[in-house]
């Protein structure tokens, strides 16, 4: 007989029971909404290890709030998800997924669009980079590392003016204007 733990689910399947550390993350987000006063950003993540029969299943977590003005001074919150823990959309139930998704933050500047990806594991010749008009998606892959990301840019760019490097996982994708 399973032993229950505080805050765990009944839902019984194959997948990890985490549905109580993803339910706790939306207060947290509250909690952190004194931050917003002060313009600055928080990030966490994690690894939650789980044994299931002889199959090993890492799920990776995180998370990265910023906080700054929005439009006409508005203050605004961003909270941005990163990892392989989703919420199934049909059974409502938390899974993981063998591909990660990667933490991404765009940076625009007057002459180029920068992209930068924390992919842990990763090197240059690991990814594979495709953009149609203002659509980026990312593809990396390296032994069980694997890592997809499809983002949207602020405007539209061309591949052939494109830089990438990928130093110790910090993938950097780079587009002229």
């Amino acid at each position: 007989m399973a032993k229950k733990t505080r805050g765990a689910s009944e839902e019984s399947g194959s997948g990890p029971n985490i549905g109580g550390f993803l339910g706790g993350l939306s207060d947290l987000v509250h909690k952190l909404a004194d931050l917003a006063e002060k313009g600055k950003e928080f990030n966490a993540s994690g690894e939650i290890p789980n044994s299931q029969g002889d199959k090993e299943i890492n799920a990776v977590y995180g998370f990265n709030v910023k906080f700054g003005l929005g439009k006409e001074g508005e203050d605004r919150i961003k909270v941005e998800p990163f990892g392989n823990v989703v919420k199934d959309k049909d059974s409502g139930r938390t899974v993981v997924h063998e591909v990660r998704e990667p933490l991404v933050d765009i940076f625009e500047e007057d002459d180029h669009i920068l992209v930068v990806a924390e992919t842990p594991g990763i090197g240059p010749k690991d990814v594979k980079i495709d953009i149609k008009d203002d659509v980026l998606t990312i593809s990396a892959s390296k032994g069980d590392k694997k890592y997809h990301k499809e983002l949207l840019l602020p405007r539209a760019c061309d591949k052939s003016k494109m830089k990438l490097s990928c130093n110790n996982g910090m993938l950097e994708i780079k587009f002229l204007n």
